[in-house]
């Protein structure tokens, strides 16, 4: 489950939409079934700007982890929305089942929501190397 991460090619993200990436709201992270349809789940994330890297923590169980594992390399868009601002990180998604990148997930969790996530049985982070950044109003 586990694959090295890579840093992203340099992206062009604002000081704005970095800044509006920050703030603690929801988003919906999309990956695609085996049968191609898109899966959208509303999702809490974190967004390392220097690494090119969005996490979410989740459990390997879930649709969206199992769409990714279905399709090693695959791609994903994690999209956060306030009124008319909002900004899409797209890239290739990796479930990570290391312990370490785990906590360093849940760790930056924690920061962003002020408070840690649920660690239920079999969790993992989803791991989004970014490689293109869409915005609006940021």
């Amino acid at each position: 489950m586990s694959q090295p991460t890579a840093r992203a090619a340099e992206l062009a993200v604002s000081a704005q939409a970095d800044a509006f990436l920050t703030e603690p709201h929801i988003a919906t992270l999309t990956t695609l079934r085996p049968d191609g349809s898109p899966h959208v789940a509303p999702v809490r994330f974190t967004w390392d700007a220097e690494a090119g890297l969005a996490r979410i923590m989740t459990v390997a169980s879930s649709r969206k982890a199992r769409n990714l594992l279905a399709a090693p390399g695959g791609r994903a868009a994690l999209c956060q929305v306030s009124d008319f601002t909002w900004v899409t990180l797209e890239g290739t998604a990796t479930v990570v089942d290391d312990p370490a990148r785990v906590n360093d997930g849940a760790r930056r969790y924690a920061k962003r929501y002020w408070s840690a996530p649920p660690n239920p049985p079999g969790r993992v982070v989803i791991e989004i190397v970014v490689d293109r950044v869409v915005s609006l109003n940021v």
